[in-house]
C-alpha cells in the first residue's frame, strides 16, 4: 500500500476506521523532514497491513495543533485509535524497523486492560 497524505477532512474518519496507523508529521521547509521522507515510503512498502500516512503541518495546522505537534518529522503510530508511539526526530532505518515491529508485537487487550485501571484511580 502506498504512503497517504491526510487533511483535516479525512484525518479522524482514517483514523477511526483503521485499526494500524502510522503517521509521519512534516514540512516542506524542514531538511530532517526530507531526509527521513524516503526511508518512511520504503518501509511503508514491506508492510501493506499497516496503513502509512503523511500530514504535512503547513497547509493542516489545525490537526498538528489539535495533537500538540511542535517538532517536525514527528512519527506516530496508533493501534486500535490508540497513541503506542509519537516521537519527534527523524528516524534511521533500522530504528524505524525496530518500532513498527514492538508495535505490531503489542498484546493490544493489556494495553487497554493498563489504560483502564489508570483510568480508574
Amino acid at each position: 500500500m502506498s504512503v497517504i497524505e491526510l487533511s483535516e477532512d479525512d484525518f479522524e474518519q482514517i483514523v477511526t476506521e483503521n485499526d494500524f496507523v502510522i503517521i509521519d508529521y512534516w514540512s516542506p521547509v524542514c531538511g530532517p523532514c526530507r531526509s527521513f521522507a524516503p526511508v518512511f515510503e520504503k518501509v511503508a512498502d514491506e508492510y501493506p497491513e499497516i496503513l502509512f500516512a503523511k500530514v504535512n503541518t503547513e497547509e493542516q495546522q489545525k490537526i498538528a495543533m489539535g495533537l500538540s505537534i511542535r517538532t517536525v518529522p514527528t512519527v506516530m503510530i496508533l493501534r486500535d485509535q490508540i497513541v503506542v508511539f509519537n516521537k519527534p526526530g527523524a528516524l534511521i532505518e533500522s530504528a524505524f524497523r525496530e518500532i513498527i515491529c514492538k508495535a505490531i508485537e503489542l498484546d493490544m487487550s493489556e494495553v487497554q486492560k493498563q489504560i483502564k485501571s489508570r483510568n480508574n484511580i
